[in-house]
This record gives structure tokens, sequence and C-alpha cells, in this order.
């Protein structure tokens, strides 16, 4: 980077006007007219972490560890005891010690800010994205982008609207070894790739019967609901357990699937399917648990290829020796690639033709910090995208792709039948029970808009 260039010039195309604020309504002193350009001290990024409870700090760790791109400025979280361990853990980091804020919104306000990683329960993401880029602000966006199908198309229309740099933390699309599986397969290795099988397995717990409770004091319920219809406060829901309750979350599918869907789609160079049907139960403990535990995913692309993903939550029994992983079939052979940054290439005999390691041990259950070595990689590729407009690894194109075929095999589970879809655009065809499900009911004054 040339430093003799002032930041003004460094991001002179940083800002963008952000009238249309409406999530929730704006907090007083916000003004669209702040933000035609923003504007820090230094060459350095100033981020914003939200959502710092479990996964969110360790990006704030992570992102405060890359001291010579960004300075991790602020901390925001509805959970005050989460806010100030994070800026402990970032302060033992960074020479200055950020700030916290409940309300997320206050860092939209601070035009020093120049992007913004949200790492919020699901319901948040695309409303969050959808105000930080009317703010101005890039983001980085944990997956999946959406709640629902047409957040993620908001999202599409907003990226062009708004002109900011977005990653989505679908970060296997950055690990050297899994990038170059998909650089083989890209060149032919296999063959034709007709098939993708995908799994996940898990040991997960039971989350109990949860009660109405008193809201803890630590804890600012309505905004953690959000752009969520208001409900009572139970004591099973925050912070993890949300993910199994339809109202926030979006279930295995989503949390975990998107990863490997993601990862079919960028191999098997697929978009929409033609065809997706699932199915799926709560099979494992007995408790407010609403999404399944147990699902299986097969999604159609014509007569030229087929992917399935398998969800395991409460199985336990590895595949292939690993708890996550997928496979690749081809006219010439296979690849197999596991929860780690490595591959190995097989022929039709089932001989190893080629394989690809590394020394990076990775946990792939672990839902903080699988791999925090090589999501600096990904981390970066969001930094050269702000600076010198470096293509994105993980676009937001791709994170809603990944994230609709979830939704969409959601959607045929809750309704108990195949869905026949739209190859152009990725729609429901015909199927107006189905279509319900393409958006939600938000609180009255949090609905998002581009």
């Amino acid at each position: 980077m040339d430093t003799n260039h002032s930041r003004r010039d460094f991001f002179k195309k940083a800002g963008v006007g952000a009238a249309g604020l409406t999530v929730g309504g704006v907090l007083p002193g916000f003004s669209a007219t702040g933000y035609s350009r923003i504007i820090g001290a230094n060459d350095r990024v100033n981020v914003a972490v939200v959502g710092v409870f479990s996964r969110g700090e360790e990006l704030a760790i992570n992102f405060a560890r890359q001291s010579s791109a960004c300075e991790v400025a602020t901390i925001c979280d509805v959970d005050s005891r989460a806010v100030d361990k994070c800026i402990e853990s970032v302060r033992n980091i960074q020479t200055r010690a950020p700030r916290g804020e409940r309300d997320f919104r206050r860092a939209l306000e601070n035009r020093d800010i120049d992007a913004i990683v949200l790492a919020m329960p699901d319901h948040w993401h695309a409303p969050a994205a959808l105000l930080s880029l009317q703010a101005g602000k890039h983001v980085y966006l944990e997956k999946p982008v959406s709640y629902c199908p047409r957040e993620g198309e908001m999202l599409l229309e907003a990226n062009a609207k708004y002109g900011k740099v977005i990653q989505v933390g679908t970060q296997r699309r950055s690990w050297p070894r899994v990038a170059e599986a998909v650089k083989l397969i890209h060149e032919g290795i296999i063959g034709r790739v007709h098939f993708g099988k995908a799994w996940y397995v898990n040991d997960r717990a039971p989350i109990g019967r949860g009660s109405i409770a008193a809201v803890p004091e630590w804890l600012d319920w309505n905004l953690w609901q959000g752009p969520a219809p208001r409900t009572a406060f139970r004591d099973n829901i925050v912070h993890y357990n949300w993910h199994w309750f339809w109202h926030w979350g979006t279930g295995e599918a989503l949390n975990n699937g998107t990863h490997w869907a993601d990862l079919m789609c960028w191999a098997m160079n697929r978009t929409y399917p033609t065809q997706v049907s699932s199915f799926g139960e709560r099979f494992y403990h007995d408790d407010d648990w609403e999404t399944p535990d147990t699902q299986i995913i097969n999604l159609k692309f014509g007569n030229e290829a087929q992917m399935i993903w398998e969800g395991y939550t409460c199985g336990g029994r590895q595949f292939s020796g690993s708890n996550v992983g997928v496979y690749f079939l081809g006219d010439l052979g296979a690849v197999h690639i596991s929860g780690g940054n490595d591959y190995r290439v097989f022929d039709k005999r089932n001989n190893i033709l080629r394989e690809g390691r590394s020394d990076i041990t990775i946990d792939p259950l672990n839902r903080v910090s699988p791999a925090s070595q090589l999501d600096i990689i990904h981390i970066n590729n969001f930094f050269d995208g702000i600076r010198r407009g470096t293509p994105q690894a993980a676009p937001i194109e791709a994170g809603h792709v990944s994230a609709l075929l979830m939704h969409l095999a959601n959607i045929s589970m809750r309704t108990g039948r195949t869905l026949n879809i739209n190859p152009a655009n990725g729609h429901i065809i015909n199927d107006h029970d189905a279509q319900r499900f393409w958006t939600r009911s938000y609180e009255p004054g949090w609905e998002p808009r581009v």
C-alpha cells in the first residue's frame, strides 16, 4: 500500500448515503449526510464486531491480531457480560482497548468505523447487514447470510445498490489445500463431476424444557429479538439453543450444512437446483428442540448433477474418519475433502493418486474456533477487498446460493414434499403452501429494507 496516500483517498469509495435505515428505527443523532465519506485517523481499517458471546469473540481476537491491517475499535453485544469479556480479550492483543456498546447501531452512527463484523443469531444476520451497508460500512457476515430466502435476495440487491465489500464467513474457500482440491476438480482431475455427498456428525446434548422467566439484568431481550416477532423470555434459548427453534434459528442444515453446500456448489460449478427434497426428525432426547437432529437433503440439478447432505446432530458416529466432509464423484475417480485443510484424489479402483495435507490441526466440532490460523487468510482477503478491490473468496452471491439451498431443503421437509425449483433464480414453482416460507413476519417497525 502507498503510505503517501491519505486515508481519505484510501477509502474514497467507502461511503454511501444512509437513507433508508429502518430496522427498529434509527438512533437519535443518525444523519445520512454524515456518511458521504468514512474517514478515520490512520490507514488501518477500523472494525466493530457484533455478537461476541461465542464465535464472535474469536473473530474479534483474530481481527485484532491483524494489527497492521485493522484495529478493533468497538465491541457490541446485547449481553453486557460478553462485551466486558471480549474487550478484555482484545485489550491483551492490540494497543488500545475497544469501546463497548450494547446496541450495535451506535457503531453504525460512528463515522470512524469502516467495517462491521456480524456474528449475531441467524434472525439478525441479513437485517444487521442491510443496516450496515446503508450506513456505508463494509461487512464481514457469518453464515448463513439469511434467515429466509427473501432476505438473501435483499442482500444481493443491497450489494448492487451500495457497492460495499461483503465477505461471507464460509472460510473454507480460503483454506489453501481445500482451494487446491477445488482447482484440481475444475481442471478435470476426476473428469466430469456429477455427484457430491457431504455430512455433519455431532453428539449434541439435550436442551431441556425451558420456562418463562424474568429477563436477566445483563441481557437486552428486546434488542436480542430485534426483527423477530416478540415472545416472552425463556431460560433455555440464550445463547446457543436458539439454533434449534424455528422462530430464530434455521437448524443444523444452515448452521453447518451451509458450509458444505457452499463447497459442493463451488467445486461442481452449480447454483440453483431443479428439485429439492428433504426428510428430517427430532429423534434424540425429549426436550424443546424443534428443528431436526437427523436430516437428509437431496438436491437435483436437472439430469447433470446431484448433491446430498446428511446431518446427524446427535448421532455421534464418524464417516470416513471425520465428523464432517465431502466426496465428489466423477467419470475418472473421486475427491475426498475432510473437515480439515486436506484432500485425497482417488482413481476408479480406489487408488490414491494425489494428496494435499496441512500441519494445522483443525477441530470441526469446535463452534468457537475450529481453525483460527486459517481464518486469518479469509480475514485478510476481506481487507484486500476494501483496500485494493480484490475479489472476495466468499462473495455474497455464493453465500446466498448456499443458504438458499438449505432453506429450500428445510421448506421441503416442513411441507413434506419435493419442491420443483426454477434453475434460473432458485424460486419455488407452483406451490403456494411452500411459498409462505419464502419470507417471514417481522416485529412491526423492525422490517428490513434495501
